[in-house]
């Protein structure tokens, strides 16, 4: 089964402190749901664009997707 991995995108000059809270949130989710994988994590991509990700399953994605309200996913290849 396919890995997808949600994304949330923070912009602005709080960006990496703001997703690195975030992601903060979704391991408290991961925990709470009693879900398999536990890949969380946190990415500047620039001194004003940071994401926060979460590695879910494909086959549990809606759910989640439809709870957290990502902005965006892919497949997740590590």
């Amino acid at each position: 089964m396919r890995k997808l991995k949600l994304i949330w995108d923070f912009r602005g000059p709080n960006a990496h402190n703001t997703a690195q809270h975030h992601e903060i949130h979704l391991k408290d989710y991961i925990v709470i749901k009693k879900l398999e994988l536990n890949i969380t994590g946190v990415e500047q991509l620039s001194h004003t664009h940071s994401i926060a990700f979460m590695v879910v399953e494909e086959y549990d994605m809606k759910p989640i997707r439809d709870a957290l309200k990502p902005h965006r996913g892919q497949v997740y290849a590590p």
